[in-house]
């Protein structure tokens, strides 16, 4: 049993930790808190994961998750959490989605129990496991995606899980519920499933809600679930997953969309500041290296750009707070991750990795060919030790070193596959595949 004061001492350190401002902390060195870590940017400031695996050798356990998902695990203290769903009942006629232009989409064929598993870090022992909501899924989603798709988020004392339009929920660390919110269907575009993770700040939870109908921003009391506000947003269906950043001391939440880069007062959800310059189908997450914001995707266009947050207000579109614009090699699905003085992305979804003065927006050398994986990649990178770990879909991870040199440093392959963002958390690093849970460190 953890006692009280190594819960809030953890959850101090990691309320610190979800703040863009907040220092590096030896006591983050157990944490994995949220999809993109502890500094919301992919890296993990003092983790020591292993170099190399395989089935045999590194695997401190590997256990049969009992659903699906491309949700990511999170990690805290003495344990690993994930979402997943899974088939329920007998088969009933497949009902295909309608949406207009829609393509590559899977029927839906039964109910599905949308579910939260604790897992014990130290031997991957099942905790507990609760199922939210049994329901049959109103859309299918794309034949590569997942039912459950957006990752949980801890601040040490609950953890918020949300599964779209199957609800919110906060649950304690011992899996009750504590509260939970509906927010009625998504009709996403292309009936392509759903993915923007929820994030922390103090202690406001907030959502972002694109898709082809009402979007939306929200913001709830994360103890209470009481709705703090909520911003209407002109966008259609997006997958990115909100920052929160911090610019002339005013907290902000910024999103990514296909119409405009918005970013919003924390406390109040009144808009601060817009900025045109991303394609459709906007994934990939927005990442801030000092006073700059860097977005970036790809979809039929390449294209990211550095914003300028220094008195960043109203319509920035065609205005010097736009530092630099890129329109080549730039991330789809993934996100970057941020290293040092170095953004790292992946050139649309393929083993092509990208090196990025974020400052200037120039290349840092030649991009890298990950030889190894053979499959997409929608995992984002994530890194470690001098190191950035990049995970296919074909169950092969390259490791590369960080800095000029970009050596190849492993090439490690696991019987399953991954979409998952991998996470890191002191000495282990945790892959969620279609099948099974690993749990990954040294001896």
């Amino acid at each position: 049993m953890r006692s009280t004061f190594l819960v809030g001492s953890m959850a101090v350190a990691l309320s610190l930790s979800l703040h863009a401002s907040a220092p590096p902390s030896a006591a983050l060195d157990d944490w994995w808190p949220q999809w993109r870590g502890p500094r919301s940017n992919g890296a993990s400031p003092f983790g020591r994961p292993p170099l190399e695996w395989s089935e045999t050798r590194n695997v401190r356990w590997k256990v049969a998750l009992p659903g699906a998902g491309h949700a990511s695990p999170i990690a805290l203290a003495d344990r690993v959490v994930v979402l997943a769903a899974s088939p329920v009942g007998e088969p009933q006629p497949p009902v295909h989605d309608n949406a207009p232009g829609v393509h590559d989409s899977i029927p839906v064929t039964h109910r599905h129990a949308y579910m939260v598993l604790c897992y014990g870090r130290e031997k991957g022992e099942l905790k507990w496991k609760r199922v939210v909501r049994e329901v049959f899924p109103h859309e299918g989603g794309h034949v590569t995606g997942s039912p459950v798709s957006n990752s949980p988020v801890t601040d040490g004392a609950l953890i918020y899980a949300c599964f779209g339009s199957r609800g919110l929920y906060a649950l304690s660390l011992e899996g009750e519920i504590r509260w939970q919110k509906d927010l009625g269907r998504m009709a996403t575009h292309h009936s392509h499933g759903e993915g923007s993770s929820p994030v922390l700040h103090e202690n406001t939870l907030i959502l972002n809600w694109d898709h082809d109908g009402a979007s939306a921003i929200y913001a709830f009391n994360k103890r209470t679930g009481e709705m703090l506000w909520k911003t209407p947003r002109e966008e259609k269906t997006s997958w990115s997953t909100p920052l929160i950043v911090n610019s002339n001391g005013t907290r902000q939440v910024v999103v990514s969309a296909t119409k405009r880069i918005r970013s919003y007062d924390v406390e109040t959800g009144k808009l601060l500041w817009e900025c045109a310059g991303l394609t459709d189908n906007v994934v990939s997450s927005p990442i801030q290296y000092g006073n700059l914001l860097v977005s970036g995707n790809s979809y039929y266009q390449q294209a990211m750009l550095a914003i300028r947050l220094e008195g960043a207000k109203g319509d920035l579109s065609n205005t010097d707070h736009v530092a630099w614009r890129l329109n080549r090699l730039t991330p789809y699905v993934s996100s970057p991750v941020l290293v040092e003085d170095t953004l790292y992305f992946l050139r649309h979804n393929q083993n092509v990795l990208v090196r990025l003065d974020p400052a200037t927006g120039r290349f840092r050398g030649e991009p890298l060919r990950l030889e190894g994986i053979r499959d997409f990649i929608f995992a984002s990178p994530v890194s470690a030790a001098g190191r950035v770990y990049v995970t296919g879909r074909d169950g092969t991870t390259v490791v590369v070193s960080a800095g000029d040199s970009g050596r190849i440093l492993a090439v490690n392959r696991l019987d399953d596959s991954f979409s998952a963002t991998a996470a890191i958390a002191g000495r282990d690093i945790f892959l969620r595949g279609e099948q099974n849970l690993y749990g990954l460190r040294e001896p």
